[in-house]
């Protein structure tokens, strides 16, 4: 068990750790319309993720998967609600990054983790220790000082956490192969931004192949970029309990805080100082308390031995 935990917290790290890091890759194509940006992310993850199957000879299993979930139609339905929220997800905030609102969209994913935490208990009954439920309120300080000194109601950060943390819901009641899950869902909304592409590229308003190498080779390979720490995510939500995936996912935020205050030059208040004092004293009471736990299990198997 303990193994099994490890193995999903890596990959847990894995996913968030590629996330934080994704504004850089997003920045060089800002000029490109997130609806098209959307388009290209869908179309291209689903050709990546065919092409891994064959190469990882799993792609007889997503047609036998196929011909289950004609069986199954309830699971084909969840599947097709996780491909939803997750393409809802990717728009809003491509909308939010190309419309100025990189600071909304930062809070959103503060306030995942506690979307995902209040999921796990309401739908999955997990339980939170004494110091974990600590620790939660320390992170929801932390969120709501971010929330007011927004000075508004920040619908996008609410739209992006709530969809995302639904998303890793879904994902975590489907009992699917992670590569065969994301194959399956890109494959519902594929068709959808097919289309849209070569509608835009009739029309000459496409800004792939229109003159752009580099802008080509970003949109191309924003497939990649999208579906890797996708897979990372399907393989650890399935290994680790949805409240330890919701801490874990303090990851990205920070590191894209550390991205936006050094690289990009954006201000860090005193305001938003207290508010991450909050947070990361959430993380290390969690960390604390989990190295500690295994300390006492490894004790009382030797006690036993």
């Amino acid at each position: 068990m303990a193994n099994h935990n490890r193995e999903g917290i890596i990959y847990a790290v894995a996913a968030y750790s590629i996330w934080g890091i994704l504004p850089i890759f997003w920045k060089h194509i800002v000029d490109v319309a997130a609806d098209e940006v959307l388009a290209n992310r869908i179309f291209w993850s689903f050709w990546f993720m065919i092409v891994l199957l064959i190469f990882s000879k799993k792609f007889p299993l997503l047609i036998k998967s196929l011909k289950q979930f004609q069986e199954k139609p309830k699971k084909l339905v969840a599947l097709a609600a996780a491909s939803i929220l997750v393409s809802g997800n990717w728009f809003l905030f491509i909308w939010a990054v190309n419309n100025d609102k990189v600071v909304e969209s930062s809070l959103g994913y503060y306030i995942n983790p506690l979307v995902s935490i209040i999921l796990g208990i309401i739908f999955l009954k997990e339980s939170l220790s004494k110091i974990q439920i600590i620790s939660f309120f320390l992170a929801l300080m932390g969120v709501l000082i971010l929330t007011f000194s927004y000075g508004k109601f920040p619908w996008v950060s609410f739209g992006l956490a709530i969809s995302f943390g639904v998303y890793g819901l879904v994902k975590k009641m489907i009992k699917v192969d992670s590569s065969i899950g994301l194959a399956l869902e890109t494959l519902v909304i594929m068709p959808i931004a097919f289309i849209y592409l070569c509608i835009q590229m009739i029309n000459g308003s496409s800004a792939l192949f229109s003159g752009s190498f580099l802008t080509d080779i970003l949109l191309i390979a924003s497939g990649a970029i999208t579906a890797i720490p996708l897979l990372f995510f399907a393989k650890g939500v399935q290994k680790i309990p949805l409240y330890l995936m919701g801490f874990i996912q303090y990851i990205a935020p920070t590191m894209m805080l550390i991205l936006g205050v050094f690289l990009y030059g954006e201000p860090f208040g005193a305001t938003r100082l207290i508010a991450f004092a909050f947070i990361w004293g959430a993380l290390a009471l969690v960390t604390l308390s989990s190295l500690n736990w295994s300390y006492v299990k490894g004790r009382n198997r030797k006690k036993v031995a």
